[in-house]
C-alpha cells in the first residue's frame, strides 16, 4: 500500500482535483491546436501557441511561465538567465531571455520586411492612406478601456490589437503590460487567422453593392495617373532607407519594428548581392524565432494568469478593436469618395490592417463576387502594406508617451 501510495503522489492526477482550471485551460490549447491544424488558421503560431499553453498547464511540469516579481530576489536583485534556468526551467529561460528582453518581435518584422514587396503600395501611394485610417480601433479602444478601469498602459496594450499585427502587440505589451502578454497575443493571432469572418460582414453592413463593385483598372482607365515611377528598382531600394531615417526622426521609439521591417526589405530589394541574407532572414532565421515566441507565449497561459474576468474583457476589446480598424478603413474611403471624380472601391480600405496578405485576398474575392472582372488584389496591398508601418508608427508613440 505504502508503494502504491507513493506511485499515486508522483504522479499528476491529485493536483487536477486540487486545480480544476488547469483541465479547461488543456482544453484551450487543444482547441487552438484544433484551429491551427484543422482549420488551418494560422498554424505557424497558433500550433506553438496552443502547445506551449499545454506544456504551462499539464500538472507538476514546471513549464508555466512564472511571474516577473518571482525572478527577483528579496533585496530587489533579479535573477540572472542560469539561476531562472536552475529555479524555473527552460520555457522561463526561454521566456526572460527573448521575449521579455523584446528581442523576437524585431527579429520577426526582419523577416516580415524580406517577404514584403513594397511595389504595390508605392505604385499608389494614395491607397497607402487608408491604411493610416484603418488606425482608428487602436486608440477608440484605448480610450474605451481607459473608461471602464484599464491602466494607460493595459490600454494602449490591449487597443494595439486593433492594428492586427502579431509581433506589435507583443512588442508593446512586453513593455507596457507584460501580465497580460498571454491573453492578448491570443486574441491577436484569434483575430489576425478569422480575418475571413470579420471583414465581410462589416463590409456588407457598411457598403452598398454599386460600391462594392466599383472596378479599380476601369477607374484607372478613366483617370490615368498623371505620374508614374520610371525606375521602381531604384525607388523601391531607396524607400526603406528614407523610411526608416523618416520614423527615426519623427517616432523613434518605433524604430526597433519599423527598422527592422525596412532592413529586412532592402536586402530582399537589392538582389542577388544579398540573396543569402534574404534567405535567412526569410528562413531559419524567422521560423527559429516563430517557434520560440509561439512556445513561449503560450506558456505564459497558466490558469492562474488567464481565468479572469479581465482576460475576458481582453479578448472582447481585441475584438471591438479590431472591428473598429475595420470600418474605419471603409468609412475613410467613402468619405473620399465624396469629393473625388475617381472612386476607390472601399474594400480596399477595409485591408489597412496589417494582416497581410490575407485581408487582400479576402477583399479581393468579395469583390470578384459582386464583378467577376474586378480583381482588387494589388490595390488592396497597398493600403495592406501601409497597415503594417501604421500599426508600428501607432506603437512607437504610445511607447513614447506611456513607457
Amino acid at each position: 500500500m505504502d508503494a502504491l501510495k507513493r506511485l499515486y503522489e508522483i504522479t499528476a492526477f491529485g493536483e487536477l482535483l486540487t486545480q480544476p482550471g488547469v483541465v479547461l485551460m488543456l482544453a484551450t490549447g487543444v482547441f487552438l491546436l484544433f484551429l491551427g491544424i484543422r482549420k488551418r488558421y494560422e498554424p505557424l503560431l497558433l500550433v506553438p501557441i496552443g502547445f506551449g499553453v499545454i506544456l504551462a498547464n499539464l500538472p507538476g511540469a514546471g513549464m508555466g511561465i512564472v511571474p516577473e516579481e518571482m525572478v527577483r530576489y528579496d533585496d530587489g536583485r533579479s535573477m540572472n538567465l542560469i539561476e531562472v534556468a536552475g529555479e524555473y526551467g527552460i520555457m522561463n529561460f526561454l521566456y526572460y531571455m527573448l521575449i521579455k528582453t523584446g528581442f523576437l518581435p524585431p527579429v520577426i518584422f526582419l523577416g516580415v520586411g524580406a517577404l514584403t514587396d513594397f511595389g504595390p503600395m508605392l505604385r499608389n501611394l494614395r491607397l497607402s492612406l487608408f491604411g493610416a485610417a484603418a488606425q482608428l480601433g487602436i486608440f477608440s479602444v484605448f480610450f474605451v478601456a481607459i473608461a471602464v478601469g484599464f491602466t494607460p498602459q493595459e490600454a494602449g496594450a490591449l487597443g494595439i490589437i486593433g492594428g492586427g499585427d502579431g509581433p506589435t502587440d507583443i512588442y508593446i505589451s512586453i513593455l507596457l503590460a507584460p501580465h497580460m502578454l498571454g491573453p492578448i497575443a491570443i486574441a491577436a493571432y484569434s483575430y489576425m487567422a478569422l480575418v475571413p469572418v470579420i471583414i465581410p460582414p462589416i463590409a456588407r453592413a457598411l457598403c452598398t453593392n454599386k460600391e462594392l463593385s466599383v472596378n479599380m483598372k476601369k477607374m484607372d482607365q478613366l483617370y490615368p495617373a498623371k505620374r508614374e515611377i520610371k525606375n521602381m528598382a531604384a525607388v523601391k531600394i531607396a524607400f526603406p532607407v528614407v523610411m526608416g531615417i523618416i520614423v527615426a526622426f519623427f517616432v523613434p521609439t518605433a524604430v526597433p519594428l519599423v527598422g527592422m521591417l525596412m532592413f529586412g526589405n532592402l536586402i530582399r530589394e537589392i538582389g542577388v548581392a544579398t540573396g543569402r541574407l534574404t534567405e535567412a532572414a526569410t528562413g531559419p532565421i524567422m521560423n527559429t524565432a516563430t517557434i520560440f515566441l509561439g512556445l513561449c507565449i503560450g506558456a505564459t497561459m497558466t490558469s492562474e494568469t488567464f481565468l479572469d474576468l479581465r482576460t475576458l474583457g481582453i479578448i472582447f476589446g481585441g475584438l471591438v478593436a479590431f472591428a473598429i480598424s475595420v470600418a474605419g478603413g471603409i468609412l475613410a474611403v467613402k468619405i473620399y469618395n465624396l469629393f473625388s471624380r475617381k472612386k476607390i472601391n472601399p474594400l480596399i480600405g477595409a485591408t489597412g490592417l496589417s494582416a497581410v496578405p490575407m485581408a487582400s485576398r479576402v477583399a479581393s474575392e468579395i469583390a470578384i463576387k459582386h464583378d467577376p472582372n474586378n480583381h482588387l488584389l494589388q490595390y488592396c496591398m497597398a493600403s495592406n502594406i501601409s497597415g503594417v508601418i501604421g500599426s508600428a508608427v501607432a506603437a512607437g508613440v504610445l511607447i513614447a508617451f506611456l513607457a
